[in-house]
């Protein structure tokens, strides 16, 4: 079983691995179109209003050019470390025994406009660059990506079961047919459901500790949704590759 998870645009400082080595990454068929795009990236950040338009940034984000300016020369960390947020709070890797970490680390992947998706451990540097973004001389991030991460996800997960937590602008990047995908809605006083930003991520966060900590191994719609309420989450499956989370 394959998880995908969305990446988040706030990431932690720092880290303690070797450089970026694009080798030592997984899904290798990428490398190619990996390092055109952090080749750009670094270039991108000498032009600093530049850098502000095309990652759609704010004149007190220049922190995250300054990112992306030392792409090749800053530490790593484990991707799942990396990335931060309401999703990897609720995760929260760091509570994981050593046997659940063990499973985490072969089933989790993370979505990522630089890297197209890595697996949690994969070291990974800060950077900054998001789903929508277009960078110059590149179109979309979509045409970039389109069909090459789909078929290096498909090449991966061999016929295994992939549930895409992934958010649209990602999932757009590289679909994956065939794939589980979850909704998260929250009930209203008068019986209406509607998408909450913050529950959404909070949910699938929950959802994803579950399914890479579970000792089961599912296979199946029904089975990821057993998982589901046995962690706690309350779930209802709502077609034959969707499964509604509600709060």
């Amino acid at each position: 079983m394959l998880v995908l998870l969305p990446p988040s645009e706030t990431k932690s400082d720092g880290g303690d691995g070797s450089p970026l080595d694009l080798e030592a990454l997984s899904f290798g068929s990428l490398g190619p179109i990996r390092r055109k795009l952090a080749d750009a990236l670094v270039e991108l950040s000498a032009d600093r209003p530049a850098s502000l338009k095309a990652l759609g940034l704010g004149p007190k984000q220049d922190s995250e050019i300054d990112r992306n300016a030392a792409l090749w020369t800053s530490p790593t960390r484990p991707a799942v470390e990396r990335y931060t947020g309401v999703l990897f709070d609720a995760l929260d890797h760091g509570s994981m025994t050593a046997a659940q970490h063990a499973r985490a680390l072969g089933r989790l992947a993370i979505g990522s406009a630089l890297f197209g998706a890595v697996r949690a451990g994969d070291p990974v540097p800060a950077y900054r660059l998001s789903g929508g973004s277009a960078l110059p001389g590149f179109g979309t991030l979509r045409s970039v990506w389109k069909p090459e991460l789909t078929e290096a996800l498909a090449a991966q997960t061999d016929g295994d079961l992939v549930v895409d937590l992934r958010s649209g602008s990602y999932q757009v990047l590289g679909p994956v047919p065939g794939a589980i995908t979850a909704t998260v809605l929250t009930e209203q006083p008068d019986g209406s459901r509607k998408v909450v930003s913050h529950f959404n991520k909070h949910h699938k966060g929950l959802l994803a500790r579950a399914l890479a900590t579970t000792r089961a191994e599912p296979s199946s719609l029904g089975q990821v949704a057993k998982v589901a309420a046995k962690a706690g989450l309350t779930v209802e499956i709502a077609g034959d590759r969707e499964l509604v989370i509600l709060t």
